[in-house]
């Protein structure tokens, strides 16, 4: 692995212990997870924890100790996070996917907005549905963040319960939409 030119290394001793170690580190890891790709984002991961040390990596007494250290915990680490997979006997069919109630849900979902107060489904419509930080909302409205984060509970708050009165929603003992009762259109029937 060549150190990658848009990641400047400002610490020599970080710069000598990857190029004097770098080739042991990728046996090893080859051996240690029998698998060549895994070794090498492995190998890859290891550099980019050692250069996020920044100058502290001048302070380790042994860097081939550390590094060695470091690419075993992040094999472990990567283990811990393997799921184990189990084939399905051929043939076997596959199970119908239930409809999750809060999926259909999205249907009452503009109707109710439209019916919320305007800074509600504003606030809603922004950080809720368009991805927007809080922070972004805050500053485009010109409100304190805090002011921000008070105005988007209030507005979930209301809108679970004008879903929950005009939609029937019900939730479970989780706390999810387990179940509702979809609206008619507007003008097709009571609301």
């Amino acid at each position: 692995m060549r150190t990658p030119p848009a990641a400047p290394l400002r610490s020599a001793a970080l710069l000598a212990a990857w190029q004097a170690h770098e080739g042991e580190l990728r046996g090893w890891l080859r051996r240690a997870t029998d698998d060549p790709v895994v070794a090498e984002d492995l190998l890859q991961d290891l550099f980019l924890k050692a250069v996020r040390q920044g100058e502290r990596f001048d302070q380790v007494r042994n860097p081939r100790a550390w590094l060695f250290t470091a690419a075993r915990n992040l094999r472990i680490d990567r283990l811990r996070l393997r799921k184990d997979e189990v084939g399905l006997p051929p043939g076997l069919a596959s199970p119908v996917e239930e409809a999750v109630p809060v999926d259909s849900l999205g249907a009452c979902l503009p109707r109710a907005l439209a019916e919320l107060d305007p800074v509600d489904a504003e606030v809603l419509r922004r950080c809720d549905i368009e991805g927007w930080t809080q922070a972004e909302y805050a500053r485009q409205q010109g409100i304190s963040l805090p002011g921000a984060k008070s105005r988007l509970q209030r507005a979930r708050r209301r809108l679970k319960a004008h879903l929950t009165t005009h939609c029937q929603v019900r939730f479970d003992e989780a706390g999810r939409v387990c179940c509702f009762v979809p609206r008619p259109p507007d003008g097709a029937g009571p609301a």
